[in-house]
């Protein structure tokens, strides 16, 4: 058993290089996703060359989303933390759906998803920065 003075010395755990990787690319996404509703917006002012804008951003945004999936199957495996997997995968079949939802048009769906996807990827990345996401060895030591 632990005594007081044991848990007083020990260091805190350090986030793994898959961790850093991670928070990374959810910072990354977290600025592509901030643009959508600002293209968008300036499109519904009459600004028609925002609409293009838009779907550039959605692509960029769907390919980060992508990125981070792997990576999150990466956090996963070495980790052993399925939490930052499965919000990530939430997050881009939301992000897919809504990407699909823009391109048919169907802005009934596309803007609420958009709003909720934002408010999600927003706070996955607060989670992934609050606290440390250290490597088996470092987790097992404590």
């Amino acid at each position: 058993m632990a005594t007081a003075a044991d848990r007083a010395h020990r260091t805190p755990p350090t986030t793994d290089w898959t961790g850093w990787v991670l928070r990374a690319v959810v910072s990354a996404h977290v600025v592509a996703i901030a643009g959508q509703p600002v293209f968008a917006g300036v499109y519904l002012t009459g600004d028609y060359d925002s609409l293009r804008r838009h779907a550039i951003g959605a692509d960029v945004l769907t390919s980060i989303a992508y990125l981070q999936l792997i990576v999150a199957i990466l956090v996963w495996a070495r980790l052993r933390r399925s939490g930052p997997f499965l919000a990530t995968a939430a997050v881009v079949a939301a992000e897919t759906v809504q990407y699909f939802a823009g391109l048919e048009g169907a802005l009934w769906l596309h803007l609420p998803l958009g709003v909720m996807t934002v408010a999600a990827l927003v706070v996955q990345f607060i989670d992934v920065w609050r606290r440390p996401l250290p490597g088996r060895e470092a987790r097992d030591a404590h």
